[in-house]
């Protein structure tokens, strides 16, 4: 492979903030302080609440079904990790992409195009998935997301936004205690 695309590949990942680089030093993965992470979770709380708000108004009972069938889906497969049988990479990316499929869902039935574009964009869900993966979180509840969603199909505006957040904070300061100090102890290295 050329240089152009390499370079291009690597200034994709730093403006999205995955990888940063130093000159004449390198690039490494991007590790996110404790303050780094509470803001990601900020940005994704404020988005997420926001889409969790405009669903309980808008979300038709269509919508609430299919929703809350993806619920119930979400929770087998999380409960299936938690369970230790099914570890592999491919698995696990899987779940990920399907947890990410429905918070998408979610900001789409909100009927707003641009909030469920900055979700995408802000790639919130995938820093939780890093962050999560990388801070061995505990297992989430067993319907950590079919009752997020039953709070949001009640149609009560304050009660989405309260669940959303809820479920946004779950497991922040497990993250924070586990990945922020490591941030500060790794030195940057040159990339060979």
């Amino acid at each position: 492979m050329s240089l152009l695309p390499v370079s291009e590949a690597l200034q994709a990942l730093e403006s999205d903030g995955l990888v940063e680089s130093r000159p004449r030093v390198g690039t490494r993965v991007s590790l996110p302080d404790a303050e780094q992470i509470r803001e990601r979770y900020q940005v994704r709380e404020a988005l997420e609440s926001q889409a969790a708000r405009l669903y309980a108004e808008k979300a038709g009972p269509r919508q609430k079904r299919e929703m809350q069938k993806m619920a119930d889906h979400m929770d087998a497969l999380f409960n299936r990790c938690a369970t230790g049988t099914d570890h592999d990479r491919e698995f696990l990316y899987a779940v990920h992409s399907y947890h990410l499929e429905l918070h998408l869902r979610i900001a789409e039935y909100a009927a707003c195009r641009a909030l469920r574009e900055m979700i995408e964009k802000n790639h919130v869900l995938i820093f939780n998935w890093l962050f999560d993966v990388a801070a061995s979180r505990p297992p989430l509840p067993l319907r950590f997301h079919s009752d997020l969603v039953d709070a949001l199909n009640r149609g009560k505006v304050d009660v989405a936004d309260k669940a959303m957040r809820a479920h946004v904070r779950y497991g922040l300061e497990t993250i924070v205690e586990s990945l922020g100090p490591r941030a500060k102890d790794v030195k940057f290295e040159r990339v060979k």
